[in-house]
């Protein structure tokens, strides 16, 4: 059983990966038994599958070929810096506001608003919480966007550690 386990460590970390690249920059990484959700040319459906296997120019998806060329888009959670601007302008604005409420009440021992300070807790927050909650929830193939079979030797491959230490558990 050792003997077995040790030998798919190697296979396991050599696995084919597909990636999302705008660019020189990878958007998202999928490894085989990943779920990939993606939408066909001249479909309107989205489509959710698993990820089987990953050829040059197309990925086995459970158990249909999509040819990379006839992905439209890919649907997955994007991250900006945007996003991190906002929640730092929601986390400021309710700061400022409990941190001059806090002063407040225990210098002047008075527990009313100063008006500058909540008009300014609230601007913060108002243009924070769109910010942070509105993300992009898709990519559209083309264009800078491509999807690219990585192997190991490549120099976007990255090897999967949160499998491998599952494997080294068991």
């Amino acid at each position: 059983m050792v003997l077995g386990l040790l030998l798919a460590v190697p296979a396991c970390i050599a696995q084919k990966q597909l990636v999302l690249l705008k660019g020189e920059k990878i958007k998202l990484r999928l490894y085989i038994g990943d779920e990939i959700i993606y939408k066909v040319k001249g479909s309107s459906n989205r489509k959710r599958s698993y990820v089987s296997n990953v050829y040059d120019t197309a990925v086995l998806a459970h158990k249909d070929i999509v040819p990379f060329h006839s992905i439209e888009r890919i649907y997955f959670h994007q991250h900006s810096f945007r996003n991190v601007v906002g929640g730092l302008l929601v986390i400021g604005g309710a700061g400022y506001f409990l941190i001059d409420q806090i002063n407040v009440s225990i210098v002047k021992g008075d527990q009313s608003f100063d008006q500058d300070v909540t008009r300014a807790s609230i601007i913060m927050v108002a243009a924070g919480l769109p910010m942070m909650l509105i993300r992009k929830k898709s990519q559209r193939i083309g264009g800078r966007y491509r999807l690219l079979l990585v192997e190991k030797g490549s120099p976007f491959y990255r090897p999967d550690l949160k499998r491998m230490e599952s494997m080294m558990d068991n």
